[in-house]
């Protein structure tokens, strides 16, 4: 029963900070393209892990997880306040980087089927 909590807890965090971030919160270091990606938080629900994506260069992401982290009190405040809670999470901002493990992984597999041609070509028949 506590684990269905804390995933819809997860989710609507997720969803809210989000809409703070993109209405809310007005910072030039922050990237245009952010996006929350999921949100972790701890089983004493007094911490919770912030995952980011960033569409941009690797400066770009991380000026946007800095000016977060400077944001946060701010960010948890604003959301608070759409939240019924009684104690609402310290946030720690990440970077989420499983779309960079994703285009790494789909690459790897391109080069392997540029170099074995006829593998790809047995399959299909």
């Amino acid at each position: 029963m506590e684990n269905k909590r804390v995933k819809r807890l997860n989710s609507l965090l997720r969803e809210v900070i989000s809409e703070v971030i993109n209405k809310d919160v007005h910072n030039p270091n922050i990237a245009e393209f952010t996006s929350v990606t999921s949100v972790d938080i701890s089983a004493d629900l007094q911490n919770a892990k912030v995952y980011i994506s960033v569409i941009g260069s690797d400066e770009d992401r991380e000026k946007t997880v800095a000016a977060l982290q400077t944001a946060a009190g701010f960010i948890s405040v604003l959301s608070s306040k759409k939240v019924t809670m009684r104690y609402f999470p310290s946030l720690l901002f990440k970077e989420d980087k499983t779309a960079d493990h994703y285009m790494k992984i789909e690459s790897i597999l391109q080069e392997i089927n540029e170099k074995n041609p006829q593998d790809s070509d047995d399959s299909n028949s």
